[in-house]
C-alpha cells in the first residue's frame, strides 16, 4: 500500500470516527424495544418513529385499551414479550405492580411533587379530572359547577361518561368523588350514573360533547382541550367540590426481553423535549417541574386528597359496588 493510500485510510477512518462520536445514541441503539402502548394512536406512532430517529432503536408497538394491557402482560408473566407498558392509569399499575420491574428515573429530581410515583412504574403524563360541556347548549351559568349538579332532572341523559370497569380515567373520576363525599359519594355517584349514558371509551367522550349528543362529560381536562384548541363549542369546568390530579404511567415490565432499551425509552418519555410535545400536542399537564402546562394553575384548582395506592388496593371491590350500582346497564 503506497503512502497516498495509507493518508486516504486514514482519512476515511478518522471520518468515521467523528460521525460515531456525533451520533452515540444511534451507535448504541442497536436492537428494539416491545411496548404495550394504551395512549392516542397518533401519539403512539409520532413519538416512537422519533424515539427511533434519535436512537436507532425499534419500538415494536401492540395498541390496546389499558385493562387489555394489564390482562395481556399477567398472561404473557411466565414468559414476558412486552418490555414497556406506556400511558395507563396510574391505580391500574399500582395494583398491579406484582408485574413490574423496579424502575427509578435519570431524571427523576425533575418530576412534580403531585406526580412523584411509587418504585414501581413512572409518570409519563399528568391528568386532571373536569367536565366538558357543550357551550352551544349551554351558557355559562347554566354549566355544572359541581359533582351534585350532574344529579340535576335537567340532565338526565344528557351526561356522557367511560365505564369504569373499562376505563382507567373513568375509575379516577369516580374515585375522585368518593375521595370528595367520603361514604355518601357513593350515593351521589349513583344518582350521577342515574343521569348517564356511557360510551364506548373515554376517548369519544369529547367529540359527543363537540356534537351535542351530550351536554357533559365527565372526562380528563385535554380530551376537552382537544377541541376547544380545534374551536369546537366546548368548554372545560373543573368541579368546585373538588377533583384530583395524578399521573398517566409507564413500567418496565418484569422480565423484559429487552430490560435495558425499555428503559431507555422510559427515561427518553421524561426529558425536557418529550414533556413540552406532552403540553403542546397532548394538551396535558408534564410531570416536570421545568415544563409550563396549560389550564388552570393547579393552585386555583380545589384537589381532593386522591390517594392511587388506596384507589388501588379497593380497585376490584369498587368496581364490584359500581357495577351492582349500574345494574344490567
Amino acid at each position: 500500500m503506497n503512502r497516498r493510500e495509507l493518508l486516504s485510510l486514514a482519512t476515511l477512518s478518522a471520518g468515521g470516527l467523528v460521525l460515531a462520536a456525533r451520533s452515540p445514541a444511534r451507535a448504541q441503539g442497536a436492537g428494539s424495544v416491545s411496548v404495550y402502548a394504551a395512549a392516542k394512536s397518533s401519539v403512539v406512532d409520532e413519538l416512537t418513529a422519533r424515539f427511533t430517529r434519535e436512537t436507532g432503536i425499534r419500538v415494536n408497538v401492540v395498541k390496546a385499551a389499558s385493562g387489555d394491557i394489564i390482562r395481556r402482560v399477567k398472561a404473557e408473566s411466565s414468559a414476558p414479550k412486552g418490555d414497556v407498558i406506556w400511558s395507563i392509569g396510574s391505580e391500574q399499575l399500582e395494583a398491579s405492580s406484582e408485574l413490574l420491574a423496579p424502575f427509578t428515573p435519570d431524571e427523576a429530581a425533575a418530576i412534580s411533587g403531585p406526580y412523584r410515583s411509587s418504585a414501581a412504574w413512572a409518570p409519563f403524563s399528568g391528568i386532571v379530572v373536569a367536565f366538558a360541556v357543550n357551550t352551544d347548549e349551554l351558557k355559562p351559568e347554566q354549566y355544572p359547577k359541581t359533582w351534585r349538579d350532574l344529579t340535576e332532572p335537567r340532565f338526565k341523559g344528557k351526561v356522557s361518561s367511560a365505564r369504569v370497569d373499562a376505563s382507567g380515567s373513568a375509575f379516577q373520576q369516580m374515585g375522585t368523588v368518593l375521595a370528595a363525599y367520603g361514604e355518601d359519594g357513593w350515593d351521589l355517584y349513583k344518582r350521577i350514573m342515574d343521569n348517564t349514558v356511557f360510551s364506548a371509551s373515554s376517548g369519544v367522550i369529547g367529540r359527543l360533547v363537540n356534537d351535542g349528543e351530550a351536554l357533559v362529560g365527565i372526562t380528563l381536562e385535554d380530551l376537552g382541550f382537544d377541541y376547544v384548541r380545534g374551536g369546537g363549542p366546548v368548554a372545560v369546568v373543573y368541579p368546585e367540590d373538588g377533583t384530583s390530579t395524578t399521573a398517566d404511567g409507564m413500567a418496565l415490565i418484569k422480565g423484559a426481553p429487552n430490560a435495558e432499551n425499555g428503559r431507555r425509552f422510559l427515561n427518553w418519555l421524561l426529558t425536557k423535549p418529550i414533556q413540552e410535545y406532552v403540553v403542546k400536542e397532548m394538551n396535558r399537564r408534564s410531570v416536570r417541574s421545568d415544563v409550563a402546562s396549560q389550564g388552570k394553575p393547579l393552585d386555583q384548582i380545589k384537589l381532593v386528597n386522591y390517594s392511587v395506592r388506596d384507589s388501588a388496593e379497593h380497585r376490584d371491590a369498587w368496581i364490584a359496588r359500581w357495577r351492582t350500582i349500574i345494574g344490567g346497564r
